[in-house]
């Protein structure tokens, strides 16, 4: 299966095309004369498309130019689509000491295929879950619910801070990670947004791990869009806000859904949740962890600790476990997108494919998520604004569920790909000579850049808090952030 995966780096310029955009300016006698009236003329637009008789035009010099709309321009005029796209900034500042070693373009990594993965299996399971209420299915745009803010602390821990990994990383697997972080490389090539994640190798042993301080865990919003959000920080509605309020709505919106209380039951994982201290006296969102191992081939094995939202029992009294996510709607004037409290009911399919077209690169993420994990089910939540000129209030507008194999088909997500995309990189870094790594996705191109970065590279000043153990499978150990209260 050695040639499935592999990742060639043609040294050719044929992906990439620089096509320039700039007006050329024309003799007087070219300027707008003899120019045929294409307003609202659809099938003069349709055979422009298809190169047909309009698709250029021979002025008096006998030349052939394009045929020019009498609309264009006034976009620019009115500050909508004829602004230029603006220039996103990357999500890392790279430094000038860091090695760039490779670049891997979207269309040669989306050819990638890694067939025949089996399903993971379990090596330990922690934490505790809570029951899926059901009376939020039969919420609708009529029967709204409002979202309530819910005081939870969830931990997203990274790779190299998690001490079951830890444990682990010393007799099983030599490729480590989060199901965040493999579904950021797996879902790579639908991004958009910059993104980084830092790699350490350790002879045969690859550590992967989020940033400290970074804004990873944030939920993109109108990511993929034909038009994503581009209003300044100032506004509630910029990327970056957006984000933060899509994040929340997703914490809470997971733990509103679940029957919560002393006196309801709940179901217990082998151990305890490994990110509780005994000191530590807050209420902590309901998750269960499984840590699970993949044999990816070539004596890589892959371990990872993935998450449950939720459980569910279901009619045999088998327990059905749930990754629960909310989609959020936030002014759809704005992100030229159907207005859910009209559609929500009687066209949910409209509702759905609005959203993918918008946030493929979240969903894609999520039902990766919840593969690895090996949920029974996606139960996705479809909440709005009370006000869209109010990001502070939400309601529930409806839910619904899929299987998430059945939803990957449905959104054209191929697991081969995925698995294929994580084995190149897993490949490329093999190769290298221990130290550190990044990878990240370049801002403004459709491409992945892997750079050599200085063993010290954004460690933590208390990095060296002496709290690792003795014979550790890795050095340094990262202190991150990894509480977030919802």
């Amino acid at each position: 299966t050695g040639n499935q995966y592999a990742y060639y780096h043609e040294e050719d310029e044929t992906t990439f095309h620089l096509v320039d955009t700039a007006r050329v300016q024309k003799p007087p006698h070219q300027r707008g004369r003899f120019r045929s009236n294409m307003r609202n003329n659809r099938s003069a637009r349709g055979r422009n498309q298809r190169g047909g008789l309009n698709s250029g035009m021979t002025t008096l010099g006998g030349k052939n130019v394009k045929a020019r709309d009498p609309r264009r321009g006034m976009g620019k005029k009115f500050g909508s689509r004829g602004v230029p796209p603006k220039i996103r900034e990357s999500s890392v500042a790279v430094r000038s000491d860091w090695t760039s070693i490779e670049e891997m373009d979207f269309p040669r990594l989306t050819k990638l295929s890694l067939p025949n993965i089996k399903e993971g299996e379990d090596i330990i399971t922690c934490g505790t879950l809570e029951y899926y209420d059901k009376t939020y299915d039969r919420i609708n745009v009529k029967n709204e619910k409002p979202l309530q803010k819910i005081d939870r602390i969830v931990h997203t821990v990274t790779t190299t801070d998690d001490p079951v990994i830890r444990r682990l990383s010393k007799t099983v697997g030599n490729v480590f990670a989060t199901d965040a972080i493999l579904a950021t490389i797996m879902c790579s090539t639908r991004s958009n947004y910059s993104w980084d994640i830092v790699i350490e190798k350790f002879g045969d042993k690859i550590f992967m791990d989020k940033r400290d301080n970074t804004e990873f865990d944030l939920l993109t919003v109108n990511e993929t869009s034909v038009e994503p959000p581009t209003d300044d920080d100032s506004s509630p509605n910029s990327p970056r806000n957006l984000a933060i309020e899509a994040t929340f709505i997703n914490h809470n919106f997971s733990q509103q859904v679940l029957k919560t209380g002393d006196k309801e039951p709940k179901y217990k994982f082998q151990e305890a949740n490994p990110f509780i201290t005994e000191d530590e006296d807050v209420e902590v969102a309901s998750v269960g962890y499984r840590y699970k191992k993949w044999n990816l081939g070539s004596d890589i094995v892959l371990v990872a600790r993935c998450e449950h939202d939720g459980v569910l029992q279901s009619p045999n009294g088998e327990p059905q476990f749930l990754s629960i996510k909310a989609l959020n709607e936030w002014d759809s004037k704005l992100a030229n997108g159907v207005e859910w409290r009209q559609k929500l009911d009687t066209q949910r399919g409209a509702v759905l494919a609005n959203e993918l077209r918008n946030n493929a690169c979240k969903l894609a993420k999520w039902t990766v998520q919840a593969v690895l994990a090996g949920s029974d089910q996606l139960k996705l939540g479809y909440v709005s604004r009370s006000n869209p000129r109010d990001p502070s209030r939400h309601v529930i507008l409806g839910t619904q569920q899929f299987k998430p194999h059945e939803f990957a088909t449905q959104i054209n997500l191929s697991m081969d790909n995925a698995w294929g995309v994580l084995r190149c990189i897993i490949d490329i870094v093999m190769k290298q000579k221990d130290g550190k790594y990044l990878i990240m996705k370049d801002p403004n191109k459709p491409m992945i850049r892997l750079y050599d970065i200085p063993d010290n590279t954004f460690d933590s000043e208390d990095s060296d808090d002496g709290e690792g153990d003795d014979g550790e499978a890795f050095q340094p150990v990262y202190t991150y952030g990894n509480n977030k209260r919802i």
